[in-house]
């Protein structure tokens, strides 16, 4: 199935609609001359679908240019891969009939969509009085009926819209230039698209401003996800009667209601969940009053939202129970067998994935014409070689990590053969692992197709876990397991923070655990440090003097393997009481009791002081005070701590230095 770009089409095309018969006129007029279309047809893919149902009617639609719209909107839909053939066969086909009657009944315009508006509780009743089911939700429980009337129509408005996309009040992907879409696209169909409708249209302009700022910054699920929590916002203070100017008029009374509404509403959900409907409005409110909205609130809005209105973001008990760390036994029998994979174009992504630790995604999603790069190396004084992929979880354009030279020949092997394979219409975005037949062509190998590949080498190879099962493969506990060969390896745990892509070192941290060989490896190593001493006969800490300690006292392994935790943090090493909770989240670890700091973080410091500098210029400059005041306060608790450092080689709590400060 060829696909056509409807670009080029509207660039000779004077009508719209005979933009329409133009693409529907593709495969020798295949669709446009076929009102019933069967899967066994030549111009369907040659796979077999488990599916009774062959045809794909349309011919019950009597108006020509209705029907036509609906082609289109399935024809491009299934050469984009929006929908699936199976979904077509199943249920839009049906859910199409439904939408025509319901046309009829409600004597709305049968001839075009063109100028198509719903009333969504019509169409939820229409569906009920058919028989169609509801969830626990009260909803439909088909989300292709409960939806496939507004897709469909505003689908084809959006096609007769000829306006810029960012205008609109639905902004599809595939016309926003620089959107950051997975390799293997959205979550689903209904990602595909941003739809502003639901934001009142007194603020819908500058909601929409908003998203022009940060659509081509963050990926495009999150920027889904962050309009659906502002729909939240919205709707819960119009519902409770506010009106049009709250938000320039916010007081903290306000938001504390909001805060309310939400807890009881979401009072079963996680904080993690219930996060996010708080600091994304907050990021929000926090640019529009930056920038200087007219709509903005009157008040700072650090003093209407505070951080401890935050929930602190956990992990759920599942979500901690799939941060799964691949046994060693299993790790080396994979290790030992993956050139042994069935379909070997899987090996290198493998590979990658083990040396990298990046998600299946970022490395699906990696180009040939700049996936490596050698980069000098003035201490070696020789080329190093670099992977360099997008990472658009984090929003991150490019990062470069290094790489074994064993692992970028191989990396090159594969650009070689990327090279010879691709053309303009096979990989016209240049993926290193692309697929170049089918009816995924010009997409990358697919993720799941490579998990069910090492899980058939899984049962081939018989490898068992402990308790004698076939093992359980997840993708993702690669990652997992080489953060955590990181840490063993003695890396900082900020260094693994930007070779994983994490947005967050609390993320990093949840993932570097190390295992109780190395944890005792590590222990000894930091010995000598003695930022403390634990007396032998009592089990209790004492303080020490590190100028003048004898060191009679040795520091007793099984007390700090069981009290303590020892983790890598910027600009030194946090010693936390292991019961404690980490009072420094939101905050600087300078400032903590448990915080270790010595002269190897000299760097650091001064490329952290020189920053800090740079956004107290640039906050006096825009006349953001208070901004500049915190920095100044952070600026000053940088200088007196190298101060310290510079003077005493190390800054612990347990020393005099420490307690001097």
């Amino acid at each position: 199935m060829n696909s056509v770009k409807i670009q080029e089409i509207k660039r000779n095309q004077q009508s719209k609609y005979e933009e329409i018969i133009e693409y529907l006129k593709q495969d020798d007029g295949y669709w446009l001359n076929n009102d019933v279309w069967n899967i066994k047809d030549e111009v369907f893919d040659k796979e077999e679908y488990k599916t009774g149902i062959y045809n794909i009617k349309l011919d019950f639609i009597k108006n020509e240019t209705l029907k036509n719209e609906i082609k289109f909107y399935l024809v491009y839909s299934l050469k984009n891969k929006f929908i699936s053939l199976s979904v077509i066969l199943n249920e839009y086909q049906f859910a199409i009939k439904y939408l025509v009657e319901f046309l009829k009944i409600n004597s709305m315009d049968e001839s075009t969509f063109k100028n198509f508006n719903i009333d969504n509780d019509k169409w939820r009743l229409f569906l009920i009085n058919k028989g169609i089911k509801l969830n626990k939700n009260n909803k439909i429980c088909n989300r292709t009926y409960r939806y496939s009337c507004n897709t469909i129509s505003n689908f084809i408005k959006d096609f007769y819209d000829d306006r810029e996309e960012t205008e609109k009040d639905i902004w599809y992907s595939k016309n926003i230039k620089g959107a950051k879409i997975p390799a293997s696209g959205a979550n689903h169909g209904m990602n595909n698209l941003i739809n502003f409708s639901k934001i009142p249209h007194y603020y819908r302009y500058m909601v929409k401003c908003y998203f022009k700022t940060i659509i081509t910054k963050k990926s495009w699920n999150h920027c889904c996800q962050i309009l659906n929590n502002l729909n939240y916002f919205f709707e819960k203070f119009y519902s409770n009667k506010y009106t049009d100017e709250f938000i320039e008029n916010l007081s903290r009374q306000d938001v504390e209601n909001y805060l309310y509404w939400l807890n009881n509403e979401y009072k079963d959900k996680n904080t993690t969940y219930k996060s996010k409907f708080i600091s994304y409005v907050r990021t929000f409110l926090e640019y529009i009053q930056m920038a200087q909205y007219d709509k903005a609130p009157k008040k700072e809005v650090s003093f209407l939202i505070f951080q401890d209105d935050i929930p602190k973001r956990e992990l759920n008990p599942d979500v901690i129970k799939r941060a799964k760390f691949i046994p060693e036994p299993i790790l080396k029998q994979l290790d030992n067998n993956i050139m042994d994979l069935d379909r070997p174009q899987f090996i290198p992504i493998y590979i990658l994935l083990r040396e990298t630790g990046w998600r299946g995604t970022d490395i699906l999603n990696l180009r040939y014409h700049n996936c490596l790069e050698q980069i000098w190396n003035n201490k070696e004084q020789q080329y190093n070689y670099y992977l360099c992929g997008e990472i658009t979880k984090t929003s991150i354009a490019q990062l470069k990590i290094p790489i074994k030279d064993k692992v970028a020949e191989m990396v090159q092997k594969s650009i070689y053969k990327a090279k010879e394979l691709s053309t303009e219409e096979n990989n016209p975005k240049k993926y290193l692992f692309d697929t170049y037949e089918g009816k995924l062509k010009g997409k990358p190998l697919a993720k799941a197709t490579l998990l069910t590949t090492i899980k058939r080498l899984i049962k081939e190879k018989d490898i068992r876990d402990v308790n004698g099962d076939l093992y359980h493969f997840r993708l993702h506990s690669l990652r997992h397991t080489r953060a955590k060969e990181y840490v063993e390896q003695g890396m900082g745990i900020s260094i693994i923070q930007q070779i994983l892509g994490h947005q967050s070192l609390q993320m990093t941290v949840h993932y570097a655990t190390v295992t109780e060989n190395v944890l005792y490896e590590k222990w000894k190593n930091t010995e000598d440090l003695e930022l403390f001493k634990v007396a032998t006969k009592t089990n209790d800490l004492e303080r020490i003097d590190l100028i003048y300690d004898d060191s009679e006292n040795l520091i007793r392994y099984e007390y700090v393997k069981k009290n303590l935790d020892a983790v890598r943090v910027p600009f030194g090493v946090c010693f936390k009481a292991s019961k404690l909770p980490c009072k420094q989240q939101m905050n600087h670890c300078l400032t903590c009791a448990s915080f270790c700091t010595t002269t190897e973080n000299i760097p650091e410091y001064e490329e952290e002081i020189d920053k800090v500098k740079s956004q107290i210029e640039i906050s006096n400059k825009f006349g953001r005070e208070l901004w500049a005041e915190k920095n100044k306060h952070y600026l000053d608790t940088l200088e007196k701590t190298l101060e310290k450092v510079r003077e005493h080689k190390l800054v612990h709590k347990n020393g005099k230095s420490r307690e001097e400060m």
